[in-house]
């Protein structure tokens, strides 16, 4: 924690009660919080929201309220103080400043991008107020701009204004070009209320003006938290600033193609040349955003393309005109004029129709492709023409043209799509492929792209995906990547389409929604119980065994058989532990093991033993927190086209120990997500998702005894690392799946620094098993994880970007 007792992160007045002004931070348990307008004392109350969950801070998350009087004429500084063993200033603020904090419209400015080149001025930012606030622009001379306002929602925003029953598309976003000289005033208006905040449109000045905000902030920390911390606080700062990770509006510009590489692509000649046919719905789109997609489209470094637009936006429909001006412009663009409304199925069914093309490319009427789209596509192609089903990664662009939350899938991913749509954009389709599964179903509409996708899925196994953004998804007010919940029927269609695609293959199962809008979750149904015998490998650490078999016994899953692998033990209390399990439990048997420590070849030993169908290969610092892990685990594990199933583990601070393993990361292999907190989802919620992976932790997993002994069980070359990871490798060599299960939730009380290779002998044995792993399994330390993206870092665990 740092010295002061109490780290303020925000602070503001009360939106109903002008008279509370609330600090939101950090604060040490038994801290004493006393707060002065100058000399005089006020009345505070404190309120604990959270744990203690910030172990940098040091502690919990905390709200002070403090009364302050209405008049405040003749103040000069509020001052608040935390006392523990000692009594220090944690936060101070002239009047002045406080005063403007109660107005009644509060106004924020995130970020301003000033183009002198481009004439153009871009604002960020967000504001709210006890009624509806509206913006208006104005220049220096208070001279109003006509330029549109665009509403964004920010639920992060009204998360901290819980007093108010507020509007959440209180975030905007106003683009001025041509740019005034001067300053860019925003009248802000709220009822009777009224206000003006001023942009400099000077960069220079806008610059200095940040640099003294950045001096100020400084100069706050020092005052509050002394020398020593101030000076570790900037060499975390420089050091974070080294190694974040990259901003992906920069990293993207240097991904897409350059006009020179477009230039060479359009004079590419290859042996297959296929029609792409790009079929897109439209209704009543705002024309300038039809504009952009078509134009995106015309831009094609690959000409061989066809765009057909379905316009079922009814009677007089206000696109007419448009679509007759591109029509006559361009011969590759049809259009249909449905006299009628139609809805998105059948107005997408009416393009696909009328399409000539060998491929079938579907895109939404406001989105937009990269120049680079269909080449790459038509590439992969040519790499391998039996390829029959294709998707890109995709990411989302802000009414300003600002791209944002890329999202950098795995190769196909069966488990992961039955949670979410994560195929979605851009997605193409054999022409051919379309005449066996059929249309898009109207029954669907809303998810009727996510029926049609498990449908072609179904049919083939000829997928294939494209680890580049060829696709912008448009992120504005009222569409579904901004705001979820404008579409919630879509989310039901969803549902309904997992529940088909189970029925079709023969599954039996119960589609669940998930925590989040667009996700879900799968139950499966059992017609048996079959035996599962868990194997946990021990030596002397009876205590951990017990709380371990205890958590067991307190699951649902009854039918199981505990085989105690004993290697080694040395306490006398351990071998009576045993005995006494034995006599008591007929469930349980102990076996020993007598050879040096090898985790592959006790756990071989064990399963000699083992009676089950199933095999779980369990640590014994292991605790289940669900009662009905091993239910959610077998569930997945008796489909047959799976061999293993891992769980969600947490380290006893409730932070992530192992979601899923990635090859690659440390050089080999890794934990994803380790030591994000819990409640955290991760990228693209993959926390919590059920996915493949290419493997996952022995620390818990759940295996077929059939599938165990067709590949030999553990490597006994691999003795300590390594060989869970490498006995994943060998099933998945069968063809069977390796699944992550988030729903089986269990602590591994493993330390985070054990393990550590720090003495000789250990170097040399790690280094040893690290070049068995290299030498078994060449292709994949060569050409990357299917299940991670070769967009993404190696270097860290948490699914950032990879550097430039």
């Amino acid at each position: 924690m740092y010295n002061n007792g109490f780290v303020v992160r925000n602070d503001r007045f009360h939106m109903e009660d002008p008279c509370l002004y609330i600090l939101d931070g950090w604060m040490i348990p038994d801290t004493e919080i006393t707060a002065f307008l100058d000399k005089e004392e006020l009345e505070v109350r404190t309120e604990q929201l959270g744990q203690l969950i910030d172990e940098k801070k040091g502690g919990a998350e905390t709200r002070i309220s403090i009364m302050v009087p209405t008049w405040t004429a003749g103040a000069k500084k509020l001052k608040v103080y935390a006392t523990k063993a000692k009594k220090n200033l944690c936060f101070c603020i002239s009047v002045k400043k406080m005063e403007e904090k109660r107005k009644g419209i509060r106004c924020y400015i995130e970020h301003v991008d000033i183009n002198a080149k481009d004439d153009r001025c871009k604002i960020y930012g967000w504001c709210i107020a006890k009624e509806k606030v509206q913006i208006a622009v104005a220049d220096a001379g208070r001279n109003k701009i006509n330029c549109p306002v665009e509403w964004l929602t920010r639920r992060d925003v009204t998360s901290q204004y819980k007093e108010l029953d507020m509007d959440p598309h209180c975030g905007f976003y106003i683009e001025v070009s041509p740019m005034p000289s001067g300053k860019i005033h925003l009248l802000l208006k709220a009822g009777e209320e009224r206000q003006v905040v001023s942009v400099d449109t000077n960069p220079i000045a806008y610059k200095r003006q940040k640099a003294e905000n950045l001096v100020d902030k400084g100069v706050q920390y020092l005052r509050y938290n002394g020398v020593a911390p101030f000076v570790q606080k900037s060499f975390q700062k420089i050091a974070g600033a080294k190694n974040k990770p990259p901003v992906y509006s920069k990293w993207i510009l240097k991904h897409l193609p350059s006009e020179r590489e477009l230039r060479q692509q359009s004079k590419q000649v290859f042996d297959y040349s296929p029609r792409i046919s790009i079929v897109v719905p439209l209704y009543k789109t705002p024309e300038k955003y039809l504009a952009e997609l078509i134009q995106s489209v015309q831009k094609q470094s690959y000409s061989n393309w066809e765009l057909v637009l379905s316009d079922g936006s009814g009677e007089n429909s206000p696109l007419t005109g448009l679509l007759q001006k591109y029509e006559k412009q361009d011969s590759r663009i049809r259009v249909l004029h449905n006299g009628k409304q139609l809805h998105i199925a059948e107005n997408t069914n009416a393009a696909i129709r009328e399409a000539t093309g060998d491929y079938i490319a579907f895109a939404d009427h406001d989105d937009l492709l990269t120049p680079n789209a269909l080449y790459e596509i038509v590439r992969a192609l040519n790499n391998d023409p039996e390829i029959e089903v294709l998707y890109s990664d995709e990411d989302k662009v802000s009414v300003g043209g600002r791209f944002m939350q890329p999202h950098m899938k795995p190769d196909y991913n069966p488990d992961l799509l039955r949670t979410v749509n994560y195929i979605c954009h851009l997605f193409v389709v054999k022409k051919d492929m379309i005449d066996k599964v059929g249309l898009l179903r109207p029954e669907f509409d809303g998810a009727q792209d996510y029926d049609f996708i498990f449908r072609c899925v179904e049919m083939t196994d000829k997928i294939y995906h494209i680890p580049k953004i060829l696709y912008h998804w448009r992120f504005f007010e009222g569409s579904t990547a901004e705001n979820p919940e404008s579409k919630l029927y879509a989310f039901e269609a969803g549902k309904r389409a997992i529940e088909a695609h189970y029925e079709r293959i023969g599954i039996h199962a119960e589609v669940l929604k998930g925590e989040y809008l667009g996700l879900y979750r799968t139950r499966y149904l059992r017609s048996c119980d079959p035996l599962i015998s868990i194997l946990i490998p021990n030596k002397d650490h009876i205590d951990d065994l017990k709380r371990c078999l205890d958590s067991i016994e307190r699951s649902s899953y009854k039918n199981v058989e505990y085989i105690i692998i004993e290697n080694n033990s040395e306490a006398p209390e351990t071998f009576a532990f045993y005995k006494e399990l034995e006599a008591s439990d007929p469930k349980a048997h102990v076996v020993y093991w007598d050879g040096e420590f090898n985790y592959s070849a006790i756990n071989n030993f064990g399963e000699t033993y083992a009676r089950g169908e199933y095999l779980l290969l369990l640590n014994n610092d292991i605790e289940a927190i669900n009662d009905t892990w091993l239910e959610e685990m077998l569930g997945y594990c008796m489909r047959e086209d799976v061999g293993i199933v891992g769980a969600r583990l947490y380290y006893e601070d409730d932070s992530i120990q192992h979601a899923g393993v990635v090859i690659g990361f440390g050089g080999i292999a890794g934990h994803c997500f380790v030591q994000q907190p819990r409640g955290f989802t991760g990228y693209c919620h993959r926390i919590i998702c059920a996915q493949d992976y290419s493997a996952v932790t022995a620390a818990c997993m759940l295996v077929k005894k059939a599938v165990f002994e067709e590949v030999g069980g553990l490597t006994e070359e691999l003795k300590v690392a390594f060989n869970d990871i490498d006995f994943c490798m060998k099933v998945r060599a069968l063809g069977k799946l390796v699944v992550y299960n988030p729903y089986a939730e269990l602590y591994h009380y493993e330390s985070k620094s054990r393990g550590l290779e720090d003495t000789p002998e250990k170097i040399a044995r790690f280094n040893g098993e690290m070049a068995i792993f290299k030498s078994r399994w060449p292709d994949i330390m060569r050409d990357g994880d299917p299940y991670y993206n070769p967009n993404l870092t190696l270097e860290t665990q948490d699914f950032s970007l990879r550097r430039i």
